[in-house]
């Protein structure tokens, strides 16, 4: 049986926003919490606070699951109680599972509200479970889901899906969540973000309003609501693509990016958090010195410095040309999905606190090289990435599933080791893995001077005669299109000499692949010589 569970996450927002959005993230992002839960954060802009109690109620009937976290502070009354003080007593009128979470020990000092909302949870006897920072609160959190779920559903997750659950948790930085006021909704670059949310909803970018970018941006961690005068409830909605050019003062009412929303959708993330950029450098030999010949400082959404940074790989490298039957095949000196791929990794799991350092890419004659601030987030280790046996965990677990999405790559399962697999496909040796003074390497052997060991792509691409056409080719027409793809150009002299029919047939041969638009005329009488036409 198959359950999509709404869960309406309740708190204090000035005083809970990183735990609130560390929830939304856990639940949007965990492999199996984010099939069968969808965490709901209250999403309008209400202009004073009685009617912010009238949309959170009707917010809250239309979820399954009442997800409560207390701190310290009660929040402003409304009739008496505040909003979140109503919210749970609507939620045990509608007989919702409630789960709640209690922010510190009975020691701490809270207010008389919050004090009288303890005491109605101690009265009315729902379980709670207190937490001491984000990393026992995603716990219990996800204890408490998977329980609501096995015992109303009869559906768990598998080992593997718990293990790399409890290690992500482990791992998780509180980096990407964190609700900052620097960079609005709506200075953020937008193209990226319908792209984005567009490939994580697997629709259309066309066909998303902005009403549902904004909601995509916000279910997944994205974005965060700042309350305006009158406001005392946090939405956690929001999203965008912004620029970080500079910093604004916070408004009332807004929509800003969270530091996931700054790194994936900023126009210049550097602008606020200088680390997130490539330094490219292309060298013309097999060391660095100090004159590459080609250098870029790559800045941007992270989804398009991604792109630029296969781009500068892509025109600092050899491209030989292959000729197998009647395709002319590009290949390219390196597997790009592996590329693309290990710099994927290099954005997501790379350790954001150290805001010193950037991602290096170094293009060398014979090897291409990334470098990624930090190490291996425990318990995965150098030694276990090399051997493939690991189970997939994420420092930044928001930036890799967008990412992902983004980039079409897969998240879940080894990627080195589709990494290790395609460089094998290649012709080329498989990547290597190191650390060198605090940065986690990943070093692609290139071909070197034997370019011939390179292979075709198995899925056939850079097909230049099209099917349908070459079905219509007789076995003459055939060798004729070969001779042209090797050497440029063929004759009818050529024809004469090394197939066996007499002129008049050649000359129908040569004629009919000038009108099914294969190959063209050039020069005239006895130095008239055939090449490919360009427009196929």
């Amino acid at each position: 049986m198959t359950a999509t569970l709404r869960v309406f996450v309740s708190s204090v927002q000035k005083e809970l926003e990183d735990e609130r959005l560390i929830v939304q993230n856990l639940v949007s992002t965990d492999l199996f919490l984010s099939t069968h839960c969808v965490p709901v954060l209250y999403e309008f802009e209400p202009a004073s606070a009685d009617k912010a109690l009238e949309g959170c109620l009707k917010s809250l009937d239309a979820c399954h699951v009442y997800l409560l976290i207390v701190g310290v502070q009660y929040g402003t009354p409304v009739d008496k109680l505040s909003i979140t003080h109503a919210e749970y007593r609507r939620a045990k009128k509608r007989k919702l599972p409630i789960l709640a979470f209690i922010k510190g020990n009975r020691r701490v000092k809270r207010e008389k509200g919050t004090v009288a909302l303890l005491a109605e949870l101690d009265a009315d006897g729902p379980k709670y479970k207190r937490f001491d920072n984000v990393i026992e609160l995603q716990k219990e959190v996800r204890a408490a889901l998977l329980k609501l779920l096995r015992d109303r559903f009869i559906i768990a997750p598998t080992s593997d899906e718990n293990e790399i659950a409890e290690q992500t948790i482990e791992a998780t930085s509180t980096f990407e969540s964190r609700p900052l006021d620097r960079v609005r909704w709506q200075d953020l670059d937008l193209d990226v973000a319908r792209r984005l949310i567009a490939a994580t909803e697997q629709r259309e970018a066309d066909g998303l309003s902005k009403e549902e970018m904004l909601a995509g941006a916000a279910l997944r961690g994205l974005v965060w609501h700042k309350p305006g005068s009158g406001e005392h409830y946090g939405t956690g909605f929001g999203g965008g693509s912004g620029d970080g050019s500079g910093w604004h003062e916070p408004a009332p009412g807004e929509h800003y990016a969270t530091a996931a929303g700054i790194v994936l959708l900023a126009k210049d993330p550097s602008a606020v958090f200088p680390q997130c950029r490539i330094l490219a450098d292309a060298y013309r030999a097999t060391e660095p010195d100090g004159d590459p010949r080609d250098h870029e400082d790559i800045r941007g959404p992270m989804p398009l410095v991604i792109q630029r940074a296969i781009a500068f790989i892509d025109r600092n490298t050899r491209h030989p040309m292959r000729i197998v039957g009647l395709d002319r095949v590009r290949l390219d000196e390196y597997p790009v999905d592996s590329l693309r791929e290990a710099l994927v990794n290099a954005v997501a799991h790379r350790q954001y606190e150290d805001d010193g350092r950037k991602i290096l890419l170094e293009v060398f004659a014979d090897r291409v090289a990334l470098s990624s601030p930090g190490l291996p987030p425990k318990p995965i280790t150098l030694a276990s990435l090399r051997k493939g046996k690991y189970r997939s965990c994420s420092r930044n677990p928001v930036l890799a599933q967008c990412l992902s999405y983004f980039h079409r790559i897969e998240e879940r399962g080894s990627g080195f080791r589709r990494m290790r697999d395609q460089m094998l496909d290649h012709g080329l040796d498989q990547p290597i893995l190191s650390a060198d003074m605090g940065y986690f390497q990943i070093t692609f052997p290139g071909p070197g001077n034997n370019v011939k060991r390179l292979r075709v792509p198995a899925d056939g691409a850079g097909k230049i005669v099209p099917p349908s056409v070459e079905g219509k080719l007789n076995d003459r027409q055939k060798k004729i299109l070969a001779h042209l793809l090797n050497e440029g150009f063929v004759t009818s002299g050529w024809c004469r000499k090394h197939l066996p029919v007499v002129y008049d047939t050649i000359r129908r041969d040569l004629l009919s692949l000038i009108g099914l638009g294969v190959i063209k005329p050039q020069g005239q009488g006895r130095s008239t010589r055939y090449v490919l036409k360009k427009n196929l």
